[in-house]
């Protein structure tokens, strides 16, 4: 830089390190929502039905698929993806005061789970490409290697299936 030469020149701000410091706030969020609401891979955890649930519950995901079982980051992208659409249906579609949500692994396999009192079944509806809303359940169907919905005596249970590699 022509007539700056012997002033320092301000050092350039690493993407690294704000990822870094990203990922280290949103795992910190992700530990501070496990120990306020419990551990889903441990028990139903129950979450008021209002639309900032979702990002709890998304946390909660993130926490327990990356911290706790290990698994890669593509399969927490698609898991917390997943779980954010059926908390926005369990919130939006059931008018529920609260929801339950568990999350399960076995051997090659990762189940999560939305409960709600509605006996309303969800219902995968085609989508065109300049659809705007309505793509929830298509996403679940995509990304997801199965998924369904279990009928309760009181409510029901929404659920997908995702393979994983064992480590």
């Amino acid at each position: 830089m022509a007539g700056l030469e012997g002033v320092e020149q301000p050092r350039q701000r690493s993407s690294a390190s704000a990822v870094r410091l990203t990922g280290a706030l949103e795992d910190e969020q992700g530990l501070n929502v496990l120990e306020w609401y419990g551990n889903p891979a441990e028990e139903e955890v129950t979450l008021p039905s209002l639309p900032e649930s979702a990002g709890r519950a998304r946390r909660l995901t993130q926490c327990v698929v990356v911290r706790l079982w290990g698994l890669s980051p593509q399969i927490a992208e698609h898991a917390v993806l997943l779980v954010s659409e059926l908390v926005g249906n369990a919130v939006r579609h059931t008018g529920a005061r609260s929801f339950g949500l568990r999350m399960l692994r076995r051997r090659g396999w990762i189940r999560i789970e939305v409960r709600d009192p509605s006996r309303g079944l969800p219902c995968l509806m085609p989508v065109d490409e300049m659809d705007t809303t309505g793509r929830g359940l298509f996403l679940v169907d995509k990304l997801s290697d199965r998924w369904g919905a279990d009928l309760l005596p009181r409510g029901k249970i929404t659920w997908f299936e995702m393979r994983v590699a064992d480590r």
